[in-house]
């Protein structure tokens, strides 16, 4: 059995900055994906399923060049989005020019694995049936980031999540970041917002923080993961996608949520220095921890 199967959209970014206007292939599934790429040592097993149009399709061609398998289910169109970022890079303002066809179950009824993980990116990527679905086929990862995005005139405007206490029941491992959590939940207090939603499903939440860190909660148990101060800032896009390749790599090597959760928080610095996805070595994130914290439980 395959360890990871990461499922979503490629896209096509624009990311705009104070000092950078670039554009690149993007989603949660292709940082993942070139993330993963750097530390995959024959020992952990990756496959990437995406969509998207077939004049875009170089992105899978690069991916299958580094020999990582992909999969292809055709879209009309491809995922466009628009990133511009100011002065503080933990926020940034969206647009959509373009959506691809979402997830079926039809499309993925032969897909298992032993972590499954949703790079969602809009709310109706992947739908409920999806998820009720994937759930018996592996332990089922989420970023709730796409189901908290309504597009309107291109515009993104952060929503509720409507199905998110049928949905919950079925994610075993649940990614959001300090706004997500505080939007799911309507609780202002971290802890109080992470046991709320662990409540409703979750065996582990993962809530990032940016230069704030992350906690990891699971069992009744917070870890509290600091960051990794970069030596600079260039580009945020992709950092919570980078967080959870990092913390399920490292679960797939043996090692425990603390052990993981360090080890992703020094590939999200890695990655903060570069534009695009993370391009380090497992080595280099493992300088950066305590080598009392590399491989506790």
């Amino acid at each position: 059995m395959i360890d990871i199967c990461c499922i979503g959209h490629i896209t096509h970014d624009r990311i705009i900055t104070p000092g950078t206007d670039v554009h690149i292939p993007g989603g949660a599934s292709y940082y993942f994906t070139h993330g993963i790429s750097h530390l995959l040592d024959g020992k952990v097993s990756y496959k990437l399923i995406t969509s998207l149009a077939e004049e875009d399709m170089q992105a899978v061609r690069d991916i299958e060049a580094l020999g990582i398998p992909a999969e292809v289910i055709p879209s009309r169109h491809t995922v466009y989005f628009e990133n511009i970022y100011e002065t503080d890079m933990n926020h940034r303002r969206q647009r959509v020019l373009a959506k691809a066809d979402p997830f079926t179950v039809e499309a993925l009824k032969d897909v298992e694995a032993r972590y499954i993980v949703l790079g969602s990116l809009l709310a109706d990527d992947f739908s409920l049936d999806v998820i009720r679905y994937l759930s018996d086929r592996g332990t089922l990862v989420v970023d709730a980031q796409g189901y908290l995005r309504e597009v309107r005139d291109q515009k993104v405007f952060a929503v509720d999540w409507p199905d998110k206490l049928e949905a919950l029941k079925y994610i075993d491992i649940l990614k959001v970041n300090e706004y997500e959590a505080a939007v799911l939940t309507g609780e202002k207090d971290l802890r109080k917002s992470v046991r709320r939603l662990a409540e409703w499903g979750p065996r582990e939440v993962l809530l990032t923080m940016g230069d704030l860190g992350s906690l990891v909660y699971s069992q009744g148990l917070f870890y509290v993961i600091p960051a990794y101060a970069p030596s600079k800032v260039v580009d945020t896009t992709g950092c919570g996608d980078t967080y959870v390749m990092g913390y399920l790599f490292r679960r797939c090597q043996g090692a425990g949520i603390p052990a993981a959760a360090h080890f992703a928080a020094a590939v999200s610095s890695l990655k903060l220095e570069h534009t695009g996805p993370f391009c380090g070595t497992a080595e280099e994130a493992l300088s950066l921890i305590p080598e009392n914290l590399r491989i506790c439980p």
